[in-house]
């Protein structure tokens, strides 16, 4: 049988990282543990491309659009959804993970989803370092492995 090693190294990849400003403290630190991480695996500061926008419904937007440029090898989503007193958060939930992983499937180019969904902001700030540096490894990871399947 014939496996495909995961593979980490992040050397030469260009990776796009769209992050929502809404709820902007949690926003900031997986920002800053994902772009430590991609660092850490060997992508260029210079190779990294970060677009921020008001909220998580926006996200998908500008994702395709830079899945469209094809000057980027994956991209990565970032934000915050937290539970309040309303129906919205269910909304916003389940339409940003949709949207980003239809994003995914129409361009075929790999998305790490890391928009938080939680039910409190204590939640969401436990999360935020661990869920933006897996978000860097799951994007260089895929990228390798779909190149790995060509």
């Amino acid at each position: 049988m014939k496996e495909i090693e995961k593979n980490l190294n992040g050397a030469g990849l260009r990776i796009g990282i769209v992050q929502s400003r809404f709820n902007s403290e949690v926003c900031e630190g997986l920002l800053g543990a994902c772009r430590a991480q991609l660092v850490k695996q060997g992508v260029r500061e210079d190779d990294i491309t970060l677009a921020t926008v008001p909220g998580a419904l926006e996200i998908a937007l500008v994702l395709q659009r830079m899945a469209q440029s094809g000057r980027l090898d994956a991209l990565i989503a970032l934000g915050a959804v937290i539970r309040g007193d309303t129906y919205h958060f269910e909304i916003v939930a389940n339409e940003s993970a949709r949207c980003v992983g239809e994003v995914q499937l129409h361009t075929g180019v790999p998305i790490a989803n890391a928009i938080l969904t939680t039910d409190s902001d204590d939640q969401a700030i436990a999360r935020m370092h661990v869920k933006g540096s897996e978000a860097a490894l799951v994007a260089i990871e895929m990228v390798n492995l779909l190149r790995g399947l060509t």
